[in-house]
């Protein structure tokens, strides 16, 4: 605690238990579509069943708390101690895709835990080189992560691959008024509704496909009302070095993103945060990612829809969000909540997923627009050919098929191929000089999750 001698410092005042539950319920809400999209797309990638999706789906939501009580409480030199909720980060989802297809959960887990691993020890020493990571390359990798995921959304709203409906009317206009409702919430609602708009459309579309006979509720009934998220249930993880090299890579971009949000919030709540603050909250995304790979979860980052949420509300005390965290430790102890989630049909998922994956790719290019293209006039290779590479595996996925098998997990992996690329061509065009600071970091916070 923050304790002056006449007043608490407003990150740590602690507010009346009525206004700390409504407060950090409304953070849970303003996250929750994101927190729970990247389970369900792992869980179709692997062919999971409604159950082990259901399971998938709980013990996401039960690691995002304990991440976020991390971060806002702190243990040791690790959490940063401000208000900032964590969740699965969509960077990680295209390398994920990838591995839960060659090899299963038990890849996916080994490689997070790993990468967690390395998040942790790399902090100290990654907080003083935060200059080889400007705008440049965080834009140009985060509009790769979107346009990357678009595929993803746009083949939900279709019904998904596989399915012998795949481009039905009936999918598509499902997908068409969740999109139309998330837009029209965002044109007619401020603040607080118009941050739950996703899960608003969701909700809709869910109550549209009900009659037409697309959702199936069949595994709520017999789902627990009560389950323990237990260590390793998919199996005991498998270690591969080319899927913890993607992972790694993955974190790389992590760091930077958390980084960022750390920054701007910090400012929100009067807080400075110096190296020794960035290096205990990026111990903490370590920490929380290999929790995740051995309680059947996934790598964690800060959340940005909530970095919005706090300036448009003023509230900074930290035990908001720490509420916040116990409420989705919580709720991923409730098995029957997470099987109607799963029961969303891919269409309803869809609309939404064209929307959020599009935000993601609008983000980086908005991120991309503050770089200065006619002083550095190789600026613009360095976005071009990023994104151009990133990209190969999202428009011609057989193209590294002739590679060795070894190297599979990385070159399919746009957002792996792309993060090298943008970072080792602004290393040889800009060489770290004027390659960005903190400042450079705060601009582009609110493009992360």
């Amino acid at each position: 605690m923050a304790n002056t001698k006449n007043a608490v410092a407003p990150v740590d005042e602690m507010l009346p238990a009525g206004k700390l539950f409504l407060y950090g319920l409304q953070h849970v809400l303003a996250m929750y579509a994101g927190a729970v999209a990247v389970p369900l797309i792992i869980a179709g990638a692997a062919g999971l069943t409604q159950a082990q999706t259901a399971y998938l789906i709980n013990a996401d939501l039960f690691t995002c708390g304990i991440a976020t009580l991390l971060q806002t409480l702190g243990i040791w030199k690790i959490g940063i101690k401000i208000p900032v909720i964590q969740g699965v980060t969509f960077a990680a989802v295209t390398p994920m895709i990838l591995m839960a297809q060659s090899g299963g959960m038990d890849l996916i887990f080994g490689s997070v835990i790993v990468a967690g691993l390395f998040t942790f020890l790399l902090a100290p020493f990654f907080s003083k080189m935060i200059r080889f990571f400007p705008p440049i390359v965080t834009g140009s990798i985060i509009t790769i992560i979107g346009v990357s995921l678009l595929p993803v959304g746009v083949n939900w709203a279709a019904g998904g691959v596989g399915n012998k409906q795949y481009g039905s009317l009936t999918f598509i206009a499902v997908a068409v008024v969740v999109l139309i409702t998330i837009l029209m919430v965002n044109k007619f609602f401020k603040g607080f509704i118009a941050h739950i708009g996703v899960l608003i459309g969701l909700i809709v579309g869910l109550i549209i496909a009900i009659p037409l006979g697309i959702v199936n509720f069949s595994g709520v009934a017999s789902a627990p009302w009560l389950g323990i998220d237990m260590p390793f249930h998919f199996g005991y993880p498998t270690f591969d070095l080319g899927a913890i090299i993607s992972m790694i890579l993955v974190m790389l971009v992590v760091m930077v993103e958390s980084t960022g949000d750390f920054l701007a919030i910090g400012e929100m709540v009067d807080k400075k945060i110096g190296e020794k603050e960035l290096t205990a909250g990026l111990r903490a995304d370590g920490l929380a990612t290999t929790l995740g790979g051995i309680f059947n979860a996934f790598p964690y980052t800060a959340f940005a829809q909530n970095v919005g949420l706090i300036g448009l509300t003023g509230v900074k005390s930290r035990f908001v969000v720490a509420v916040s965290g116990a409420i989705l430790v919580v709720m991923g102890l409730f098995p029957k909540l997470a099987t109607i989630i799963a029961s969303l049909p891919n269409a309803v998922l869809g609309g939404a997923g064209i929307a959020m994956f599009g935000i993601v790719a609008a983000s980086g290019i908005k991120t991309l627009a503050k770089v200065d293209y006619e002083k550095n006039v190789n600026n613009i290779f360095i976005v071009a050919i990023s994104i151009g590479i990133g990209l190969i595996p999202v428009v011609a996925p057989d193209f590294f098929k002739m590679f060795p098998n070894w190297s599979q997990t990385i070159l399919h992996s746009g957002i792996t191929l792309g993060s090298i690329t943008a970072i080792l061509l602004n290393a040889f065009f800009n060489g770290g000089k004027g390659a960005g600071d903190l400042d450079d970091l705060k601009d582009s916070a609110g493009i992360q999750g």
